[in-house]
């Protein structure tokens, strides 16, 4: 989803969401959805959205302020694209979502660049921001945490320090269960996205 394209892409999510049964959607997705407002609150890295249906309106719960055009997107393609099946706990590699080699640098430059450059070096402010966002610690790398972006959507940061030999290094993994909730696409974008609210919270 390059600057230039979130405009379309946004217009189309909508028109997908519209077309869904919220019921469904809320059971698939574990949201809730208010049949009076016909809206679901989705929790998205740490805040609360509505998203209004069927127009899709996006809106921050409980706060006037804007809500960012990638934000939407995600949100509605979640709703719309969120399958059954559960987290399995199982992790894989981008590189093992569906066409996952094709979007290889893109993710590496949006999610992996980043990681290693705003943590690398102080692996302590990432546990302190995945924590904040409701993470937790795994035992990968010199230091690794969970963080839950959405509410079927686990996304794992593995960092380690390097040495006076090798700088320090990064990897990002999903859910084996991902390809089932969204495109690959948009987990090409995702982690960056989480990467820089998790840079905010700790104010490096």
């Amino acid at each position: 989803m390059a600057q230039i394209n979130l405009q379309p892409a946004y217009e189309k999510a909508k028109k997908e969401l519209a077309g869904i049964s919220p019921e469904a959607a809320s059971d698939n997705a574990q949201v809730a959805f208010d049949p009076v407002g016909f809206f679901f609150t989705v929790p998205f890295l740490g805040t609360k959205y509505h998203v209004y249906y069927p127009s899709g309106e996006v809106r921050c719960a409980g706060e006037k302020k804007e809500v960012p055009l990638a934000y939407q997107i995600i949100l509605l393609h979640y709703l719309t694209h969120c399958s059954p099946r559960a987290v399995e706990g199982r992790k894989i590699a981008f590189r093992e979502l569906p066409g996952g080699s094709i979007y290889v640098g893109p993710f590496t430059k949006r999610s992996i660049n980043p990681l290693v450059a705003i943590f690398g070096s102080k692996p302590g402010k990432l546990a302190e921001a995945a924590g904040k966002l409701g993470g937790w610690t795994e035992k990968m790398g010199d230091l690794a945490v969970t963080v839950p972006v959405l509410p079927k959507i686990p996304i794992t940061f593995v960092l380690w320090e390097g040495d006076d030999e090798f700088p320090p290094s990064g990897n990002v993994l999903f859910d084996a269960s991902a390809p089932s909730h969204l495109d690959t696409e948009d987990y090409a974008l995702l982690p960056g996205l989480t990467i820089w609210e998790m840079k905010k919270l700790v104010q490096i």
